[in-house]
């Protein structure tokens, strides 16, 4: 075997080697991801909308789910309800008021592990220029190859509760629920081994 070809193969093997004991970086499969808010209407019903606009990334390594890490930026402009109207008075100044602050971000700080599927992920959420903390209920779902697109993916589903006043969104409140719960389902593409597949073709 020629010499360029042989070090062309060892070049190959090791970077696919740092990638799979490297903490594996997933991005968010939008088409089966949802990020879903409730809150209570009048005591009536418990209304439900849908973030559209979103963008982040997280790590994770099942064998080792405390390093895991997540980098979350929602954009409220993108929130869609059952109702057009109720689409644009969400957008005002005594909801998300989204001229002033287009974004609300989440970072985790610290991963408790609380089952074989279970966690607790815990960090920081900022909106409307305030910063709370945040913990989500997380259970891992499955991880592995899709039938489909090759890709290797993560399932996650979580769910977490909030005060929207402690954000300074206290408007009509209690008609409309102080409480807001949230809940997420997510499919992931592990984009440290898209790019090692990448690579040895």
């Amino acid at each position: 075997m020629p010499r360029f070809a042989q070090c062309l193969i060892a070049t190959l093997t090791l970077l696919y080697s740092q990638q799979a004991y490297a903490i594996d970086r997933y991005e968010f499969d939008k088409g089966h991801s949802h990020i879903l808010f409730l809150v209570n209407h009048l005591g009536f019903s418990n209304m439900l909308g849908i973030f559209n606009d979103y963008e982040g990334s997280f790590q994770f390594d099942p064998e080792n789910p405390q390093a895991s890490f997540v980098d979350v930026t929602l954009h409220p402009k993108g929130i869609h309800t059952t109702s057009d109207i109720l689409d644009t008075v969400l957008q005002g100044e005594n909801f998300f008021n989204t001229s002033a602050y287009p974004d609300i971000h989440f970072v985790s700080d610290k991963v408790k592990v609380t089952g074989d599927h279970t966690g607790e992920l815990s960090g920081n959420l900022t909106m409307l220029g305030k910063t709370q903390p945040l913990t989500l209920h997380v259970t891992f779902n499955k991880a592995g190859y899709h039938p489909v697109t090759n890709l290797y993916v993560a399932g996650f589903s979580a769910k977490a509760d909030l005060n929207r006043s402690d954000f300074g969104m206290a408007y009509l409140i209690p008609m409309v629920a102080d409480r807001v719960h949230i809940e997420i389902e997510v499919e992931a593409i592990d984009t440290n081994r898209k790019d090692a597949e990448k690579l040895k073709h």
